[in-house]
């Protein structure tokens, strides 16, 4: 084995500028891999973890009538609170129209309690507020609607009853949250007041779950985990996976497919060299194997060439992050401004088993033809 590696290191050295763009290809695919699996992996963990924190917390208690994802069922998913439910913060969610700078907005009022700790909305500066009707909204509807902090805007809204009211509203803070389903078209107040504006007085439409509750069968609910709530997400970023393991699926190929094409040349040039190995007293086997070693020290050699210039960049990247396009952030999906990439063990173990072994399959079918090899033509440098 040892004289297989120092045959093989010498001929890969010998070969020159083919090594040179052999190594350089693997080590770039090998590079990318990482890389792109790294940001995908950041987004994943990020996203859920902003989710959690700004959203979805342990979970959601929805009323039966009430689905998140239809605007209809606004109107009749509400029902009153349950008692000695602990460890919920209950939402009530409400319909209305604002005019900012005298044009007409559809938006919808989430009323929460001032005093909640589940979720990170800044609710709480309302409290210090001496407005009669102080509310915060995202950075997102603050862009669309040109608000900002300390405005003030006409509000229409009807009652339970459907009569219409109307009063005016200021922005207490404009807060800046990465998970846009807080945001886009919504106005957070005070469930108290938003109470009092609906006489919807103790019902709610949904609850955020904490560490500490316990979830029961009750008439008028239905509990849906966080695991159930992040599944969309999850589902998305899968997606996002597949459509990028097309792109090193293919710089993998492209990388496999110099090396397949030099280990066919090799053999073909150095027929005269395998029949004197075979004259020699070499089986064909461990001729097969140097061979095969030779094509699997490229993968081993674009491990440390990739190494030493894909380190520092992934540390500098880990450090700076990687800037998301204005566009890119409007999507709709959790998303922060900046993506830190997360490197597992489990992705640069798994990337270096991928180039190795697949550098070493598509460097032995080439070398089977060896097997077949009639030792006296190869010595006399004719084809078989």
């Amino acid at each position: 084995m040892k004289l297989a590696l120092k045959l093989a290191f010498k001929n890969l050295w010998g070969a020159g500028t083919r090594t040179v763009l052999n190594v350089l290809v693997l080590s770039f695919s090998f590079v990318i891999i990482i890389l792109l699996n790294s940001i995908i992996d950041g987004w994943d963990q990020q996203a859920q973890k902003d989710s959690i924190v700004w959203e979805f917390g342990e979970g959601h208690l929805l009323h039966k009538q009430y689905d998140p994802l239809d605007s209809f069922t606004i109107l009749d998913g509400h029902g009153p609170i349950p008692k000695n439910q602990l460890g919920i913060t209950p939402i009530l969610v409400y319909q209305a129209t604002i005019y900012p700078q005298g044009r007409m907005k559809g938006i919808v009022l989430k009323g929460i309690d001032s005093n909640q700790t589940i979720l990170e909305l800044p609710i709480e500066k309302v409290k210090t507020s001496e407005a009669k009707f102080p509310v915060i909204i995202g950075k997102r509807l603050a862009e669309s609607a040109k608000l900002n902090k300390g405005d003030e805007v006409q509000i229409r809204w009807r009652d339970k009853n459907g009569t219409y009211d109307a009063n005016t509203l200021t922005i207490v803070d404009v807060f800046d949250s990465n998970v846009p389903n807080i945001d886009n078209g919504q106005i957070w107040m005070d469930i108290k007041t938003l109470w009092k504006m609906t006489d919807l007085n103790q019902e709610a439409s949904f609850f955020v779950a904490d560490k500490n509750y316990k979830a029961e069968a009750l008439p008028l609910w239905r509990f849906k985990s966080q695991e159930a709530l992040l599944k969309q997400l999850k589902d998305l970023i899968n997606q996002k996976k597949t459509g990028q393991a097309i792109i090193y699926l293919l710089l993998m190929a492209i990388a496999l497919l110099a090396v397949f094409d030099t280990q066919i040349l090799s053999i073909f040039r150095r027929q005269k060299e395998i029949g004197t190995y075979i004259a020699l007293g070499m089986t064909r086997s461990r001729v097969v194997r140097l061979f095969t070693i030779e094509g699997s020290m490229y993968s081993i050699l674009a491990l440390i060439v990739g190494s030493i210039y894909g380190i520092p960049f992934f540390i500098y990247l880990a450090q700076v992050g990687f800037a998301v396009p204005p566009a890119d952030q409007k999507m709709g999906i959790a998303i922060a401004e900046v993506i830190f990439p997360l490197y597992g063990i489990k992705l640069v173990v798994s990337t270096i088993l991928l180039v190795v072994i697949s550098a070493t399959i598509v460097s032995y079918l080439p070398a089977r033809k060896i097997a077949k090899l009639n030792p006296v033509l190869a010595l006399k440098g004719k084809q078989q």
